[in-house]
């Protein structure tokens, strides 16, 4: 299996970083002094899981990069996503499947529209990954879990999300095949946009959210909102949502932040519109009352 990772941030780093070191076949798409970084000196891996590693991966940016894949990772930014359309297209072959790892709901059937001819699953990330230095990543804590599927209607060829399955596991990632991805896409939305959110409101780690008071609260308040949502847009919970994110939150790292904080206190382009803005224009579609969301959006500016 040939694997392409369209975004070496945190995530696709991650991703990137424990398949090679399990042996598989992986290429890296980057870009500026990051790019420039890999292809010098190696990707340069600080993992809680793996240790510390520098990885003689093969990485290029999207308009170079011209072989066909089995697998494409796109690890992008919500707000990247038309910017490696011809890169799908390009290099994907009739088997070819497409995971998208964001952050914002809805992501797999928004690239499924952009390349049409391409099988587009969906996923999501329970992982603490970030990029710590030009040409070095790392990954915080004991979680890496990847959540992947198809959407109903979607067909893939025999056994390729098996094959998936095996390389992500054999290279010590917790993957697993989603019966409904679309429920777990949302509950991963669900929670990172609570974390996000609460965590560049109050401009706190996750410690702070994870210690009774205001900064709790909030973030419970958040979860039950967009837990209402969810049920409204028909969304069958497997458990309290609430509880569970709760759960996912008292395990991180209590000095990890989401990338969204870290891009915001750095005054760079954000998830801020897919994490916040859009959570709320669905609810305010759906007739569904978020004031904790109202509240806190009231100290951002649309970006």
């Amino acid at each position: 299996m040939k694997y392409l990772i369209a975004g070496t941030g945190g995530v696709g780093g991650s991703i990137a970083g424990f398949l090679s070191l399990a042996g598989k076949d992986v290429t890296c798409i980057a870009r500026g002094a990051h790019l420039q970084a890999i292809q010098t000196n190696g990707l340069k891996l600080k993992s809680d899981l793996k240790g510390e590693h520098t990885l003689a991966i093969p990485a290029t940016n999207a308009e170079e990069f011209n072989e066909k894949v089995d697998v494409i990772f796109v690890c992008v930014k919500g707000y990247s996503i038309d910017s490696i359309t011809e890169l799908i297209k390009r290099d994907s072959h009739e088997n070819t499947v497409v995971i998208p790892i964001l952050n914002v709901y809805g992501t797999g059937p928004r690239i499924q529209r952009l390349v049409p001819g391409v099988t587009v699953l969906d996923g999501c990330i329970y992982i603490v990954g970030f990029v710590s230095g030009i040409g070095e990543i790392t990954q915080m804590g004991k979680i890496f879990r990847l959540v992947y599927g198809a959407h109903k209607g979607t067909k893939v060829a025999p056994g390729i999300l098996e094959a998936i399955q095996k390389d992500l596991q054999d290279s010590g990632i917790k993957a697993e095949i989603s019966p409904d991805i679309n429920r777990d896409t949302f509950i991963k939305w669900s929670f990172i946009s609570a974390m996000a959110v609460t965590g560049a409101y109050y401009d706190v780690p996750m410690g702070e959210v994870q210690k009774p008071g205001k900064v709790r609260d909030t973030f419970i308040g958040l979860s039950k909102e967009s837990s209402e949502l969810g049920r409204k847009l028909g969304v069958e919970f497997p458990e309290d949502p609430i509880s569970y994110n709760l759960k996912v939150i008292d395990k991180l790292d209590p000095e990890s932040t989401a990338s969204m904080q870290k891009d915001l206190a750095k005054g760079h382009e954000s998830e801020i519109q897919g994490l916040l803005f859009d959570m709320i224009a669905t609810a305010e579609e759906q007739g569904v009352d978020i004031p904790t969301y109202r509240m806190v959006a009231e100290k951002f500016t649309k970006r």
